[in-house]
């Protein structure tokens, strides 16, 4: 082992040693953040080649860890290839995890993965034990090559006809991370600066190919695997029913809600064909899933649809994914609490499996901190930006839910507007639950029991 490797192995035996599982992941989102930051402010990471001011580097680096896809500066005609290349790594790093990519190098060294390793890998993929957490590692490892690879092939099948060997082949990988990893950074601010997938709005080989790999993204690698051995299982967990049942659920909803609320609306999906208004409807649709592409100019939506939008942002992607928001099961689980209170239930069911009341304070908890934040983060932007209380609402559900969606604020953001929606997209990445968590350290389980009293509800 060269003193090198020798020096970060120590370091990292060190950080894991003083820094509990979730001050772990904070510290290490935030140096890949600073790094990423470093490396778009140099000279070459622009194509004027006039450094980036460190501001705008901070909040580029910050979208593309958290494969949010919120942009200050037009993507295309800002960065050079090496500026465009350090984003989408740190797209691909963000959306597997540090924690991913640090235990694959490990296993590559021969390295033991400890038992800290595993409580911060099951932390940040969400799972409820540390069984099995390494080969869930290799499984993500797997899952995502196999899936980037087919989506780069079939939308260079489109893209190098279309733009030359060179740079179809480069657009086609570009997109493919970055749809898979549903952050939203495109290569299309050539043709028109913040234009997204505007000129493909009516191209269904490119609307699909994109949305099937944001979509099989969101739902997650637990959720994969446990279709991939459905084969030989014949059986799916709830989990895996609950995240496809709701997603279903909500891509019919966005689908024809925005179909018939923009139907005749001359600036979105008005003026196309039948098959164009249902492709741009669905891919739109699916898009607020935390994928951040658009192809219709979301500015231009009816007040209706971009509340929609809001919702469907807001309940993000599936747990163990590259999406954000509050996450589906979240949503489902305070439903069914809910649904089952009014029925006179005492127990949380769901496919025939009761729901521990543990899981649905999680979900509570999760639920009222992500609002609380994005209360609080709205009200702080119309007072830095003074704009109105709709655009700021929507810009910070984006950043919160790691969408990257805009009605067109982020470019127009002050210093102090940057900051503090770079702040927030961090805090969406890693989740409010775990910043409190690292923040305010868990204490031991309470040994004193006290008398119980019911208040007034209602």
């Amino acid at each position: 082992m060269s003193p090198i490797e020798r020096g970060v192995t120590l370091l990292h035996k060190k950080l894991l040693q003083y820094l509990s599982p979730p001050q772990f992941l904070v510290f290490g989102f935030t140096v890949l953040i600073l790094f990423g930051t470093a490396l778009l402010s140099l000279p070459i990471a622009t194509e004027t080649r006039d450094p980036l001011s460190l501001i705008n580097a901070l909040f580029t680096a910050t979208s593309a860890v958290s494969v949010t896809g919120l942009v200050v500066v037009d993507t295309a005609t800002t960065f050079s290839t090496f500026g465009e290349c350090v984003i989408l790594i740190l797209i691909q790093l963000g959306g597997l995890g540090f924690m991913t990519i640090s235990i694959f190098f490990a296993i590559l060294l021969g390295k033991t993965i400890g038992v800290r390793e595993r409580l911060t890998l099951r932390l940040s993929y969400h799972q409820t034990h540390i069984r099995g957490m390494v080969r869930l590692t290799l499984s993500v490892l797997i899952i995502t090559a196999i899936v980037e690879s087919v989506g780069f092939l079939l939308l260079a099948v489109r893209w190098v006809p279309e733009w030359g060997w060179t740079t179809g082949l480069y657009y086609s990988l570009f997109h493919s991370i970055s749809s898979f990893n549903n952050a939203g950074f495109d290569l299309f601010g050539d043709i028109a600066e913040f234009s997204g997938l505007t000129t493909y709005v009516g191209d269904p080989w490119i609307n699909m190919t994109i949305a099937a790999l944001f979509l099989i993204g969101g739902i997650g690698f637990v959720v994969i695997a446990d279709l991939y051995h459905y084969r030989t299982t014949k059986r799916l967990n709830l989990h895996t029913k609950l995240v496809l049942s709701v997603t279903s659920f909500l891509l019919i909803i966005g689908t024809f809600s925005l179909l018939l609320i923009e139907w005749s609306n001359p600036y979105t999906i008005g003026p196309l064909s039948l098959a164009d208004k249902i492709t741009a409807s669905f891919f739109q649709g699916a898009a607020p899933r935390t994928a951040g592409f658009s192809t219709l100019n979301i500015a231009d939506m009816y007040p209706a649809s971009q509340l929609m939008l809001i919702m469907l942002m807001f309940i993000g992607a599936a747990p163990n994914s590259t999406g954000g928001g509050i996450k589906v099961t979240t949503f489902i689980i305070v439903v069914l609490a809910v649904w089952n209170m009014i029925r006179g239930n005492d127990e949380n069911v769901s496919f025939k499996r009761r729901i521990p009341y543990k899981q649905v304070y999680l979900a509570l908890s999760i639920w009222i901190l992500t609002l609380s934040l994005t209360v609080v983060v709205t009200m702080l932007l119309t007072i830095t930006e003074h704009t109105h209380l709709t655009t700021s609402f929507f810009e910070t559900v984006s950043a919160v839910s790691t969408v990257g969606l805009t009605l067109g604020l982020t470019p127009e953001l002050s210093a102090a507007g940057k900051l503090l929606i770079t702040l927030t997209m961090l805090a969406g990445r890693l989740g409010p639950l775990t910043l409190a968590f690292a923040i305010l350290q868990r204490q031991q389980k309470s040994v004193i029991r006290h008398p119980e009293e019911s208040p007034l509800i209602g």
